[in-house]
């Protein structure tokens, strides 16, 4: 019979290797976020065209119907809007946040000149409200941070 020995170092190797695979799952984003395991997408998505071609957040049209007032992170992952894209009832209250990452932000219409047109900032918790009235598609951007996807639509129906 023949005896193994193992070094302290082949043990601790082992042990952390197994260690990071178990955790690797853990490390948010992807599949694995909170923030989108309980969220309810339209059956049926709007025409959105190319406007949310590389847009690395975009996972369809959270459906926020019924609801008076829902609020959008702004630069959530830094660069993003979170939710990209939502669909609310009319005389709905969208209230964009600012989450302080990132940089200055903005919130622009695409569009519609005026409707949504928010100040530069660049601070946590600073927000900026609407209340859509009519129904259609309201497309949204940051000015700075377009290039890098940050754009986000507001579908009334």
């Amino acid at each position: 019979m023949r005896e193994t020995t193992y070094s302290r170092r082949a043990v601790v190797g082992t042990t952390g290797i197994a260690a990071v695979t178990l955790l690797a799952g853990c490390s948010g984003g992807g599949s694995g976020d909170d923030r989108t395991a309980d969220r309810e997408y339209l059956d049926e998505e709007p025409a959105y065209d190319n406007w949310f071609e590389g847009v690395d957040n975009y996972n369809g049209t959270v459906d926020w119907t019924g609801q008076e007032a829902v609020t959008v992170e702004v630069g959530y992952n830094q660069y993003e809007f979170d939710p990209t894209a939502i669909a609310v009832s009319p005389g709905t209250t969208v209230t964009w946040e600012w989450t302080g990452m990132g940089g200055g932000h903005d919130v622009v219409s695409e569009g519609e000149a005026g409707l949504l047109e928010s100040d530069l900032v660049n601070s946590e918790g600073h927000t900026y409200s609407h209340t859509f009235e009519t129904s259609g598609l309201y497309r949204y951007r940051c000015t700075p941070h377009e290039s890098l996807g940050m754009r986000g639509t507001v579908y009334v129906e």
